[in-house]
């Protein structure tokens, strides 16, 4: 499991993915969020712009990213 420490209160999920290098552009996460290849805290996540705060775990393409 990977962590992520963000700086502010909130970091929307495609900036998470992008920045914790699970994607490599801001398309390819808008992509495989409307695809529905994301799950946030167990649940597919369908909104690029959901709003992820510490405690929050990502799961894409067979990694798991805990928000801190």
């Amino acid at each position: 499991m990977q962590t992520f420490k963000i700086k502010d209160e909130f970091i929307k999920l495609g900036q998470a993915l992008k920045a914790a290098g699970l994607v490599q552009t801001g398309v390819e996460a808008k992509f495989a969020v409307q695809d529905g290849l994301v799950k946030v805290n167990g649940k597919t996540e369908l909104q690029r712009g959901k709003k992820l705060v510490p405690g929050d775990v990502v799961e894409f393409d067979g990694q798991t990213l805990k928000i801190e």
